[in-house]
């Protein structure tokens, strides 16, 4: 069993979801972005994203472009990001580490090269925001081959017609991109959420995580109640954009109260005596 299957089966064996935490390696510098790794552990994360810094982000909204701007001003490259996971890697055996970035750092040495390399270093998962299922053999059969889950987005407009190709392939854990639009600017209602994570789940037995917009213990808690995993990254980046090298502290109290949050979210309030 992957890390990946592990960790979702046991946080759903204890009756929650997953906390899925994302940063930006490299930022503010590669030597503290393992302290900040430690931090997402040490709060409560149950996996985390390791963004692959790139100079065109589409997908994410401001405070993640700034924060690939600032990796790539200090110089990050590709055999920095693999020496980042191998180090975590070699301090944390059971914390799943997932890649998450662009086609073109992915494959611009072949995609042999890189599902060897991520393998190597201990990765557990790949998300390729910019190659589409329909493009997957660019990619998918060698991360499959090196034993990498390649895990895949759905949107509020992939459509019952295009899903069951968003699926083949794919393993890991499913990620529902739950608004329309770019990282960090704005949440989903929680009714189109919970409308989206029953269809979803109806179609697949690969864990459904659920990210964009989620940034309060409120917000994670009410989004854990029904996917298998939530997913937290724009507020994450823009405290270690506040406190830069002195960051690790901020975020792991910070990771602290979203997984206290996640913890309790399915857990009944019992009624009082007399009530």
């Amino acid at each position: 069993m992957s890390r990946l299957a592990a960790t979702f089966a046991r946080t759903a064996a204890q009756g929650r979801a997953a906390l899925v935490a994302f940063v930006t390696a490299g930022d503010p510098t590669a030597e503290a972005t393992g302290p900040i790794l430690d931090a997402l552990v040490a709060g409560g994360a149950d996996a985390i994203e390791l963004g692959m810094p790139f100079t065109d982000p589409m997908a994410d909204g401001p405070a993640i472009q700034a924060a690939n701007i600032r990796s790539l001003a200090q110089g990050t490259r590709t055999a920095d990001i693999l020496a980042i996971a191998t180090a975590f890697r070699a301090r944390h055996p059971d914390t799943p580490l997932v890649l998450m970035g662009y086609g073109n750092p992915m494959l611009r040495r072949g995609a042999d090269w890189f599902a060897d390399a991520a393998a190597q270093a201990g990765v557990d998962g790949v998300i390729c925001v910019d190659v589409p299922p329909e493009e997957d053999d660019a990619l998918g059969p060698q991360l499959r081959a090196a034993g990498i889950d390649l895990i895949r987005l759905a949107t509020p407009t992939t459509d019952a017609a295009r899903l069951p190709t968003v699926l083949d392939g794919a393993s890991g854990f499913l990620y529902y991109v739950s608004v329309a639009g770019i990282t960090g600017l704005q949440q989903a209602q929680q009714g189109s959420i919970e409308d989206a994570v029953a269809r979803l789940k109806a179609q697949t037995d690969i864990p459904v995580a659920v990210g964009f917009g989620i940034r309060t213990p409120e917000q994670a808690a009410n989004v854990a109640r029904v996917a298998d995993g939530v997913v937290v990254g724009s507020a994450i980046v823009e405290l270690v954009a506040q406190h830069g090298a002195a960051a690790a502290e901020p975020v792991r109290a910070y990771i602290k109260s979203l997984a206290d949050a996640v913890a309790s979210a399915r857990k009944e309030i019992p009624m009082e005596i007399g009530a």
